[in-house]
């Protein structure tokens, strides 16, 4: 019987190593859950029944059971190092259905999907045409490379001050060439249907009869109608056209794109003092963008930011948890699957009640604490020695058995 009984121990002592080994080896594995041997005594049915003070027949893994407590979270340089901080998992699919993973390491595969390491694709809500997202689908999370379509320029706003004191200029026709014909000018960008870049240059005319004015447009150089009244009461404001707007003729530019219709709001523009300036032009119209950034934010809504300042939302990423987290199956590549023992899992959304919040540019360390797993290896060590010298005692016990006569 002590042979029997020691030699559970050596197992059960050779198993702790072997955890405590696999979570020392794992301790620089990101996203990494260490383990714990859980072990348990043994006696027989019968003992157990008449509980007669029975020595009992050694000890048995029970279970190993998984630490999920929270890691060390370190930052990165990537926008697509991802950590959880709080509970859940990351979605990932595969052709095995889905798995789960605290491992936030992701790059982008040949076809524009983000994926894990092992090339398992990271799982998001898609975005609904109304705003906000489907929260009963899952896609694969793929990175809008196309460029961004371009936006032709329909309104803007002229902000600047025209000085009370201008005179009539010296020429009394207006023509854009001829700097003697107008008073005062400013040239912005604007941007046709193809996403070029046109130069929208006003010109401003002051007449003879006081506080009246008159604004032109070229457009490359190109006049756009004639010039339009601006006029401004005796406090110098704004006053004609009514509300500011003033709307220029049907433009169409030489490269091809859709006619411009152009109109421009010069409700705050004034007449004040003796200086021309100007303060801000602002417009509707982009160029064509090409994409120059990925954003997650803390509740896992990933964004596409593109070089013309536009950006678009791809998805929010789908985080799972579960009832009983130690019941997941541990699949390797520090992925887990579901198991009944785990329940089914609940998806949403980071940030939410019972999910962590999303951390982007850093990444989730192992949680293996080095000096506990140490200690815990010289404690399973002298377990496997003190039942290997329990065999060798047992062993002499028996041979002087053997050896009387």
């Amino acid at each position: 019987m002590p042979f029997n009984i020691a030699l559970s121990g050596l197992t059960a002592a050779s198993t702790e190593l072997n955890i405590v080994a696999n979570n020392i080896a794992n301790a620089q594995t990101t996203g990494f859950k260490e383990s714990r041997a859980e072990f348990a005594d043994v006696y027989a049915a019968g003992a157990k029944s008449l509980n007669t003070g029975a020595t009992g027949d050694g000890v048995r893994l029970a279970n190993t059971a998984q630490q999920f407590r929270q890691g060390n979270i370190t930052s990165t340089s990537s926008n697509l190092d991802l950590a959880i901080s709080g509970d859940g998992f990351f979605t990932l699919h595969t052709a095995d259905g889905y798995r789960y993973s605290r491992n936030g390491s992701f790059g982008v595969d040949k076809n524009g999907d983000v994926v894990s390491s092992t090339g398992q694709a990271l799982q998001v809500f898609p975005p609904l045409a109304t705003g906000g997202f489907n929260t009963g689908a899952l896609v694969n999370l793929n990175l809008q490379t196309s460029q961004s379509a371009p936006n032709a320029t329909t309104t803007g706003n002229v902000i600047l001050n025209l000085p009370a004191n201008a005179t009539a200029p010296v020429v009394a026709v207006f023509d854009p060439t001829d700097p003697q014909s107008y008073s005062n000018s400013t040239t912005t960008a604007i941007y046709d249907s193809l996403g070029n870049q046109l130069n929208a240059t006003f010109y401003f005319i002051k007449t003879a009869t006081p506080n009246q004015w008159q604004v032109a447009m070229t457009i490359d150089g190109a006049q756009v109608g004639a010039p339009q009244a601006l006029q401004f009461t005796n406090a110098g404001v704004q006053s004609v056209p009514v509300g500011g707007n003033v709307v220029f003729p049907a433009f169409t530019p030489a490269t091809g794109a859709q006619p411009l219709n152009l109109t421009f709001d010069f409700s705050k523009t004034t007449q004040y003092g003796a200086n021309f300036g100007v303060n801000a032009i602002t417009q509707d119209g982009y160029a064509t963008g090409q994409l120059s950034n990925v954003a997650i934010d803390n509740t896992g809504v990933v964004s596409v930011v593109f070089s013309n300042g536009r950006s678009t939302q791809l998805g929010q990423l789908a985080i799972g948890n579960f009832p009983n987290p130690q019941g997941l199956r541990q699949l390797g590549d520090t992925s887990w699957s579901e198991t009944f023992a785990s329940g089914n899992v609940v998806l949403g959304q980071a940030a939410s009640a019972g999910f962590g919040q999303i951390q982007s540019g850093a990444l989730e360390q192992s949680n293996v604490d080095l000096t506990t797993q140490l200690v815990q290896m010289i404690t399973a060590q002298r377990g496997f020695q003190a039942n290997a010298q329990m065999i060798t005692t047992a062993d002499q016990i028996t041979q002087t058995i053997i050896n009387i006569r």
